[in-house]
């Protein structure tokens, strides 16, 4: 079954728990003793609906203060594919945290108080999807109920979100605007009697619509090799495969490819699935392929198509989200991990610092702080093979480690 994996964002309080518990909820996906502990924990506190936002909430801070602190995975299924969401916190000391929920999504939706209207978190979620290259934005303009329905309040929404795609990356195709109210269900998974004048689809249809060729970047293969097997015995006594996960397109057995970096040629011969085999390796699968000729293949190689090649380089610019409070300087020394590979680095510069409201940059920027996004020069010992993050978000993108302490301290998107 297809798998859609959505970011959900938005300032705090805008309703994203509760948007994300009703979807468990109307798809009847809550199980029935969390069922039961919500209904209890809500006549707890005195409420007199079910806080479908103590679905989602798992820390015992974010039940405490009704907020979402970590980014919380929810998985959920209807007939027509599975879904995993990445509920994200609001608050700006969380950017990072969007940015790590968001980073593999290939949906998102973007909450917006319809009593607030457009704010700074807007601008800053907004931002970061487009970092992202994420393909599809819902943008969810939630509470309705408290401005009575009104379509005037919609449309001006709406129409102050619009100066925003114009400095993005998007096309208005690609962003879809619903009025919603996440506590009473109102266009989540049902259509709204409250909302006559709007004729589009619910949160729930639109979803269940959009096509993978609208979603994923399709058409690039590039298989990192994981691991080599030799099994060495009696019955394969000479088999040599290459165990990995084929990203961004198809492989097939014929296919002429080379083995980087030892850009070595050869021919697909096989493709195995555990003790199956397979003409074609889609996008996504992970396999076991055999070459036709005797090439050193090792872990962290790369296959790819001979008339596809990554780019080849000991340097990149990348646009990187900082997550340390530990700042990055220039010259400062890190571990790359692009895939299987890893490689040491150093920053050879900051070249500025986005602001993430789209009013422009700083390039008087020498060091970077915990959250800040910036566009940063980086030299490899080794090279590297790599495509745009725009063109391919597997290849394209990296996690940056302190070689002192081993913590992933930013990611990183190549441009």
């Amino acid at each position: 079954m297809d798998v859609l994996k959505i970011a959900t964002a938005g300032s705090v309080d805008d309703g994203k728990s509760t948007l994300i518990g009703r979807l468990l909820y109307d798809t009847k996906s809550l199980t029935t003793d969390k069922l039961e502990a919500i209904k209890n924990k809500s006549e707890q506190l005195g409420y007199d609906y079910l806080d479908f936002s103590l679905a989602t909430d798992g820390l015992v801070a974010e039940r405490e203060q009704g907020i979402t602190i970590d980014v919380a995975h929810i998985y959920f299924s209807t007939q027509n594919r599975s879904y995993i969401i990445a509920d994200t916190p609001g608050h700006i000391e969380y950017t990072r945290n969007m940015v790590t929920g968001a980073s593999t999504s290939q949906a998102s939706i973007i909450l917006i108080d319809a009593r607030k209207g457009v704010i700074e978190q807007t601008y800053r979620h907004f931002f970061i999807n487009n970092l992202l290259r994420v393909k599809d934005i819902i943008v969810a303009i939630n509470k309705m109920d408290l401005v009575d329905f009104s379509e005037e309040v919609f449309n001006a929404i709406k129409s102050e979100f619009e100066t925003l795609i114009a400095n993005s990356d998007y096309k208005e195709q690609n962003i879809t605007f619903i009025p919603v109210s996440a506590l009473n269900g109102d266009n989540v998974a049902t259509k709204s009697e409250h909302t006559q004048w709007y004729n589009g689809q619910t949160i729930l249809e639109h979803l269940e619509q959009l096509k993978s060729e609208d979603i994923y970047n399709i058409g690039t293969p590039r298989f990192p090799v994981q691991y080599v097997i030799r099994p060495k015995t009696k019955d394969f006594h000479d088999f040599r495969g290459y165990s990995g996960k084929v990203y961004g397109g198809d492989l097939s057995v014929g296919d002429k490819v080379v083995v980087l970096p030892s850009q070595k040629e050869s021919t697909i011969k096989e493709i195995f699935f555990y003790d199956e085999n397979y003409e074609t390796a889609s996008r996504r699968s992970s396999v076991t392929i055999t070459l036709a000729d005797d090439v050193n293949v090792s872990r962290g190689d790369m296959i790819v198509k001979v008339d596809d090649l990554p780019t080849i380089n000991k340097q990149c610019n990348a646009i990187i989200s900082w997550m340390d409070t530990e700042p990055l300087r220039e010259g400062s020394k890190y571990i790359i991990q692009h895939g299987v590979n890893k490689v040491l680095t150093k920053v050879g510069s900051i070249e500025h610092r986005i602001l993430p409201d789209f009013s422009g940059v700083d390039t008087e920027a020498s060091s970077l702080n915990l959250n800040d996004i910036a566009l940063v020069n980086f030299k490899f010992n080794k090279p590297l093979y790599y495509d745009a993050f725009k063109a391919h978000r597997t290849n394209g993108s990296f996690i940056i480690i302190d070689n002192k302490t081993n913590n992933t301290v930013g990611a990183g998107f190549i441009q």
